[in-house]
């Protein structure tokens, strides 16, 4: 099987995803190549933010990812959104394993108040603000889970509000509400569990 002529990445993704879902199994050796380059390009943003980030890479972070979807029962998946949603799901967790092994001695001590895209970041003195802000999404999510799933899927997913939309099932208008008032709560339970 070849992918059709003209055809962009996101279609044949989704195509693919398709297929594999209908039980084509080769569809899974044709998927796996384009995911990897996206995912690989997501890995490298999120350390291209940061300078010190000299204890991962984003190969670490691609083939840990991609061993992990591998995993995955993504047969269920139809479109590239979602796809990506169940990446941003594991990219977190493996973000947060690596700050939880590199956490300082005493959890946010002298941190400084950052923003949410900035929390992300891997190097191993950040640590402490990428778990409190996991810390801080798993209360939201007990309380709100569509508006911890739009933060996992914009800043660790690193889908568009529409691509988020889509995966959720709302309007981008929705999206852009959930996010800000997110974004808002997620501050305030940061800088309080920090104080």
């Amino acid at each position: 099987m070849s992918s059709a002529p003209g055809m962009n990445p996101r279609s044949q993704v989704t195509r693919l995803l398709v297929e594999w879902g209908s039980g084509n199994k080769d569809a899974l050796d044709l998927l796996m190549p384009i995911v990897y380059d996206e995912l690989h390009k997501l890995a490298a943003s999120y350390l291209r933010r940061e300078h010190d980030a000299r204890t991962l890479q984003p190969t670490a972070i691609i083939h840990e990812a991609y061993l992990r979807l591998v995993d995955q029962d993504l047969s269920n998946l139809e479109s590239r959104s979602h796809f990506f949603g169940v990446a941003a799901h594991l990219m977190r967790q493996i973000l947060i394993d690596h700050a939880r092994k590199h956490q300082t001695a005493k959890r946010g001590a002298g941190v400084e108040r950052l923003a949410l895209d900035d929390a992300i970041y891997l190097a191993p003195e950040r640590s402490s603000e990428l778990i409190s802000l996991d810390d801080a999404l798993k209360t939201l999510e007990k309380t709100d889970a569509r508006k911890a799933k739009v933060i996992e899927l914009r800043f660790f997913g690193g889908l568009s509000i529409e691509e988020t939309a889509e995966v959720l099932g709302i309007s981008v208008a929705t999206v852009g509400r959930e996010q800000r008032f997110a974004e808002a709560w997620l501050h305030t339970e940061m800088a309080s569990s920090n104080e």
